[in-house]
């Protein structure tokens, strides 16, 4: 089935969904962030909660529909070495070595790529090197590490070791500074792209941290009439009104952000329930809401196994609500595939697109 969104000269088709919740094994509690590994697998960091303590990352073999595979688990719930409490942000290095932040304990632990646990780095504080609820990281070109340290304001760099490098950024909302920032991202030239998410941007920074421009503005999603208000369950709110999505470059609250080999920009539009396309120069081209009409295979087994759950299924008055994004959290741009993987929080499941480059729409002579 090609559920397909094209704007100028670029198509995005639908191809299919990865997850269902879990607490652990093969699916998701509440992803937060993720990553794509050298190979290809993607790493998911779970958030989880206080009822299923299902804290994890998870490594994933995506494949085409009904391939994915769960290869690994590991970072799960405890205060001991190799163990997460809040699980943040996840980064994958050229040695496949995999970072992982934890919010609750202001620290980063490493691993390999099986998931065995290697050493573990980070100081709580505001100094310096010091680390306050950090969230998204990622991995340069030359081996180090970039941090997004959230409760300060400011990204860090680190070597591998955790030995603090340089910083950048301030508390504000002018060019460079930030409000809780998210995500962060990597473009071919090593220009650093962030979540700036209660300023409702993200900005774009040079590899020495230095201001190059500013990505959205803030718009909330219009709530209909007849409607109470907007619910954790997504943007779908009354049976007979449609969703009222704003323009592509509005933003509330943006999560993460990726950068494809051609320079658009994908950014989750976590508040929206969306995904924002922008072109290399921040100019708005699109949004994509969520296909999944397809039950993932995961999901599927879930029903099969349980027949109530079919039932209940088929008393929904309108199951469109369930094939569109609740609060997407991260996004991620494979270059190898084209593939364009956003993190479907809520849903706790994976929903993936495919950007077809150099579109052209068929001519009809009449």
């Amino acid at each position: 089935m090609a559920l397909t969104t094209y704007v100028k000269g670029r198509a995005y088709d639908w191809s299919h969904a990865i997850g269902r919740a879990a607490a652990n094994g093969t699916g998701f509690n509440y992803p937060q962030t993720m990553c794509l590994g050298n190979d290809g697998d993607i790493f998911v960091a779970n958030r989880g909660n206080e009822n299923t303590f299902a804290m994890r990352v998870n490594r994933v073999k995506i494949g085409g529909p009904g391939e994915e595979e769960l290869l690994a688990e590991f970072a799960t719930y405890g205060e001991t070495d190799g163990h997460s409490i809040w699980p943040f942000g996840v980064a994958v290095d050229k040695h496949d070595n995999v970072y992982v932040t934890d919010e609750w304990t202001n620290t980063v632990s490493v691993f390999d790529a099986a998931g065995k646990f290697i050493r573990k780095w980070g100081t709580p504080g505001t100094g310096p090197g010091e680390l306050k609820n950090p969230a998204g990281i990622i991995c340069d070109a030359g081996g180090n590490v970039i941090v997004v340290d959230s409760g300060n304001d400011r990204l860090q760099v680190f070597t591998p070791d955790g030995k603090a490098l340089t910083q950048c950024g301030r508390s504000g909302s002018g060019k460079g500074e930030f409000n809780k920032p998210w995500g962060i991202t990597l473009d071919n030239e090593g220009n650093i792209y962030v979540a700036d998410w209660k300023n409702h941007r993200v900005q774009k920074l040079s590899p020495s941290g230095e201001f190059i421009m500013s990505i959205g503005t803030y718009g909330t999603l219009p709530v209909p009439e007849n409607a109470f208000a907007v619910s954790y369950l997504g943007p779908f709110i009354s049976h007979t009104d449609p969703p009222g999505y704003p323009k592509a470059g509005i933003l509330n609250h943006p999560t993460d952000v990726a950068v494809d080999p051609d320079g658009d920009i994908y950014v989750a539009d976590w508040g929206n329930h969306r995904l924002c396309i922008f072109d290399a120069k921040g100019t708005p081209l699109t949004h994509l809401v969520g296909d999944a009409q397809i039950m993932s295979k995961w999901g599927q087994q879930s029903i099969d196994a349980n027949p109530d759950m079919m039932k209940a299924y088929r008393r929904a008055r309108n199951i469109e609500a369930l094939w569109r994004f609740c609060f997407p959290t991260a996004v991620d741009f494979d270059p190898k595939t084209d593939r364009i993987i956003v993190a479907d929080s809520q849903r706790n499941r994976l929903q993936i697109y495919r950007k077809v480059r150099n579109y052209v729409e068929f001519q009809a002579n009449l």
